[in-house]
């Protein structure tokens, strides 16, 4: 498929999902006080203030969200077109998918500041995470399909059990998870490697670590204007979704 004809694909299906979450929150909202809380509001949800009574809370952390959507669109309509490649077609397409999760949850996090919406926002974390993990793992090892699936269902599906039981460990949970998929991942699956494209690697482990320094900055509150469309943590979201395009290309 010619790169003109996938972006304008890219771009419907960016639109198509981001209809469909505007509608789902037009008919829950706008009284998202009606809800449980995120969790994290017993301090607050980041720099940006809640727009009270608005269908999007944070706008500028929920649409910035949508970049997302847009590599996981990218992803999954791309995964066909290099049957070849170490990730192949299955892989290519889940790993398409999870960034389409974490999109949509986030967008839903931010929109509505619920703890429903909290899980959905982590959900898809912990389904990248476990993924970049187990898929580290089955290189090294070179183990099969179906021993893959089964390591990938029982630690995404532990990581989700955990973020019903004690959602307050999520942040650092995933950090575990996420710093185990790149140290395994460097040390141990990329000697196996022998074609990947080791620059592409490096470069979004460089947007990640540049994402959670900003992260802190607009949590701790040291780089904040809670009126302002430009939010650290918007950031945050487009260099994430700017990473995750970086794995898939390595």
């Amino acid at each position: 498929m010619r790169a003109p004809l996938l972006l304008v694909l890219t771009a419907l299906l960016t639109a198509v999902w981001a209809a469909v979450t505007w509608q789902f929150l037009y008919l829950l909202g706008p009284d998202w006080a009606f809800w449980p809380p995120a969790t994290c509001l017993g301090t607050h949800c980041f720099c940006e203030a809640p727009r009270t009574g608005a269908y999007l809370l944070q706008p500028a952390n929920a649409w910035s969200s949508l970049g997302f959507v847009a590599v996981g669109g990218w992803i999954m309509l791309g995964a066909g077109q290099h049957p070849g490649s170490a990730l192949g077609v299955g892989a290519g397409l889940w790993l398409g998918f999870t960034a389409l999760v974490i999109g949509l949850g986030s967008v839903l996090l931010h929109a509505t500041l619920t703890l429903w919406g909290q899980f959905a926002d982590v959900l898809g974390m912990y389904l990248l995470g476990a993924f970049l993990l187990v898929r580290a793992v089955v290189r090294w090892r070179a183990l099969g399909a179906a021993t893959a699936v089964g390591l990938y269902a029982v630690l995404a599906g532990g990581l989700i059990g955990s973020l019903l039981v004690v959602p307050e460990t999520r942040r650092w949970l995933f950090a575990v998870v996420l710093v185990a998929a790149v140290a395994a991942e460097w040390v141990l699956a990329r000697p196996r490697r022998v074609a990947a494209r080791q620059e592409l690697f490096l470069l979004g482990l460089a947007a990640n670590l540049l994402a959670f320094a900003i992260w802190i900055l607009d949590q701790s509150l040291a780089w904040c204007a809670p009126d302002s469309w430009v939010q650290g943590h918007a950031v945050w979201h487009l260099l994430g979704a700017a990473a995750v395009a970086c794995s898939y290309g390595y």
